[in-house]
């Protein structure tokens, strides 16, 4: 066989996203864009108690009105309860929280439903909530299952894991040189992607079909039918384009499983919900808020010797969910004796979930807050203290990093910010009213490999390659990354090659989450080219191999057993207050990465100024308020719940350092998409004191907390 040509390599390359033109045209169907003949649409009722029972139902003012085809609620919904309590929706008339789904209204016409459910009464049985968060609660519990990213997907951890403690750190704290014991606090998140979740429910027969706005087909998959009591087979779910998610997508939510649940009631028809952007902030989940106890201790060279890191979140009584925000913690710097522990205090509220950077996210405000205030206290610089405990090995597990280029991070960091003469002293700059200062932060975030994933590449009529799988892209440009790496490993153009996904008729993926979908979709997809060539040999007229296929599962990762995998960067900011107001801005934005080869750098740059400008948007601006009497989030939409804005956009760079992981995936690469948030609320706050002198640990960092 003749030696096959060798074109330029499509990995490395800066190319414009394949399905840009797609989106900016219209042309790009998200999920309640699906064309569907003579849709019903849903609206639903939701609580207004926050613990209780729905004690009864007068619907015949809403049953009356035209067009209105049906009202459910628990007493002709027909839904068990199921094994997930959160997709148990209209199986009882039980209230774990304000604004969980207790009916829903089917009508020909949005305006008809939403009208409809307005007339529906129902009376409650109510019990006073439980709704406050503290750290000295006497109910805190270690978290019995706790998400923990870098495992298989879908596995939990034992909460017996939740305590991590190596040495003696009371004694070591007792006898350190410098010690330090602060708390810091963050608030409850909000994902708010442009796209609202939605659901298009259509029952063929036994069959169901739904068009959602998910970052996993397959897992939705599995959660829908379990909810419904189905074979998965029978269900089918299609997510092509997702317009952002920022975690809330990861898993299926309980309004997914009510439209199937409506569909049912009027046959032959499909239904449409789309969430409203207040109902968004019940229904979808959130990032817990948490209270964080940090305490270091440091010997006379400035060298680590105790850390303790203790968490207390919240979850919901409905369904407990824990973030590992103290996991961080135990393999960010060395020192001899440390302690992690977490707890949870299980309140009426509605249930959290993953969001960007579960756990490393605010667990290292917290961690690298500290680190600055300890810097201070024994008059080391930040960049240096952190280098100064750097450590060989990952300390939990003692095993070797796969690649680890923090100090390379924070040298060229330190570099190209211009942080050499840096004078130490707060409030040493201003121009006019304005106090500026400047600050770092280190940041982490886990590199894994998710299990359960297959790809399948075949030849097309057009002589294409087709590579189908079942991932998703939710906006970070998957599409365009994966068909660079089919199409090198394959030696063939980009043009020559067709990527299909988000489709549960295509091989079953992993979800889009824990920076793992590169690492997991493009390793399963060079297998299956792999697999393809071992077995067809070089194609070279793809119009004459019509048919040929070939299908693989992703391979074990010999090296994770052996290796301790992770993203490293630093984020340097400077930050302007005005000693007027107290207003808070940020001026200049740095962030530097250890991500291994990048694949595409046009969209890894996107990837890593999104997450950094939500890291602003975290520091200064989001906070979502929970009345502490009713439950209720009192900012539920846009105009109230304020995130970062072109206008709050700093000029942010980036750069990139390293060399490729050998470990970590066959590319080369490690995850992006989540560490640029980790450190940049921390650096923002470190900036924000060497400006002022007002150490602010409660974030948001607002205007009140420097003018006390």
């Amino acid at each position: 066989m003749s030696t096959p040509r060798v074109l330029r390599r499509a990995v490395g390359a800066p190319i414009d996203r394949l399905d840009g033109a797609e989106k900016v045209k219209g042309g790009a169907t998200y999920a309640y864009e699906w064309p569907v003949m003579h849709p019903a649409y849903l609206h639903p009722l939701q609580a207004e108690i926050a613990a209780g029972r729905v004690q009864a139902v007068d619907v015949s003012a809403a049953a009356g009105l035209p067009g209105v085809l049906a009202v459910l609620t628990h007493e002709n919904a027909g839904q068990p309860a199921g094994p997930d309590p959160e997709q148990a929706v209209l199986s009882s008339p039980e209230v774990a929280f304000r604004g969980q789904i207790v009916g829903a209204v089917l009508a020909d016409s949005p305006e008809a439903a939403r009208e409809a459910a307005r007339l529906v009464r129902l009376e409650y049985e109510s019990h006073p909530p439980d709704l406050e968060l503290r750290a000295d609660r006497d109910d805190l519990r270690k978290p019995a299952h706790a998400a923990i990213f870098g495992m298989a997907e879908g596995d939990l951890m034992d909460g017996s894991v939740a305590d991590t403690v190596q040495g003696d750190v009371e004694a070591a704290l007792a006898q350190a040189a410098v010690s330090i014991d602060e708390t810091y606090t963050t608030p409850m998140y909000h994902h708010n992607p442009m796209e609202p979740h939605t659901a298009v429910a259509i029952w063929s027969g036994d069959d169901l079909t739904i068009y959602l706005s998910t970052q996993g087909v397959s897992l939705s998959q599995q959660v829908i039918a379990a909810a419904l009591g189905l074979d998965p087979a029978r269900v089918r779910v299609v997510s092509p384009h997702v317009g952002g998610a920022f975690g809330s997508k990861v898993y299926p939510h309980g309004y997914a499983v009510l439209a199937a649940i409506a569909a049912r009631h009027v046959p032959d028809r499909p239904v449409k919900f789309a969430l409203t952007r207040q109902q968004m902030f019940a229904l979808v989940g959130y990032r817990p808020p948490a209270i964080q106890r940090v305490r270091l201790g440091v010997d006379p060279g400035g060298y680590l010797t105790a850390i303790a890191h203790d968490v207390v979140q919240q979850t919901a009584r409905l369904k407990p969910y824990a973030e590992q925000i103290a996991t961080c913690t135990r393999g960010m710097y060395a020192a001899e004796n440390r302690r992690t522990t977490h707890r949870i205090a299980a309140l009426d509220v509605p249930v959290p979930t993953i969001m960007r950077a579960p756990g490393e996210s605010t667990g290292m405000f917290a961690l690298e807050s500290a680190m600055d205030e300890m810097a201070i206290a024994c008059g080391l610089d930040p960049v240096e203290f952190r280098v100064r405990n750097e450590p060989a090995t990952d300390p939990e597990t003692e095993r070797p990093f796969s690649s680890r280029e923090l100090v390379a991070c924070l040298r060229e960091g330190a570099r190209r910010f211009g942080w050499a003469g840096r004078d130490p002293a707060p409030r040493a700059r201003r121009a006019g009213e304005w106090l500026i200062g400047t600050g770092v932060a280190a940041s982490t975030y886990p590199s894994p490999r998710m299990s359960g994933n297959s790809a399948r590449i075949s030849i097309e009529p057009d002589g294409r390659y087709a590579v189908q799988i079942a991932a998703a892209d939710i906006g970070t440009g998957s599409r365009t990354v994966l068909t660079q790496i089919a199409a090198d490993a394959l030696n063939v153009r980009v043009a020559d090659v067709d990527l299909r996904v988000g489709d549960t008729v295509l091989p079953r993926a992993s979800t889009a989450g824990a920076s793992s979908g590169t690492t997991s979709w493009g390793a399963c997809i060079m297998e299956a080219a792999r697999v393809f060539r071992e077995r067809h040999g070089v194609i070279h007229n793809g119009r004459t191999s019509v048919g040929l296929e070939a299908t693989a599962q992703m391979p074990e990762n010999p090296s994770a057993e052996r290796y301790s995998m992770h993203t490293f960067g630093a984020q340097f900011v400077e930050v302007r207050v005005s000693e007027v107001t107290g207003e808070v801005r940020v001026s200049r934005l740095l962030g530097v990465f250890d991500a291994g080869r990048i694949i595409n750098p046009k969209t890894a740059r996107s990837q890593l100024l999104g997450a950094m400008t939500q890291g602003v948007s975290m520091a200064l601006h989001e906070h979502s308020v929970l009345d502490p009497h009713t439950g209720h989030v009192v900012n539920h939409d846009l105009a109230e719940y304020h995130i970062a804005t072109a206008a709050d956009a700093p000029a942010i760079d980036v750069y990139c350092v390293g060399e490729p992981d050998p470990h970590i995936n066959p590319m080369g690469s490690k995850g992006l998409g989540e560490v640029g948030i980790v450190g940049t609320a921390a650096a923002i706050a470190n900036a924000a004191y060497h400006a002022t002198g007002v150490r602010v640990r409660d974030l948001p960092i607002t205007l009140d907390k420097f003018l006390r």
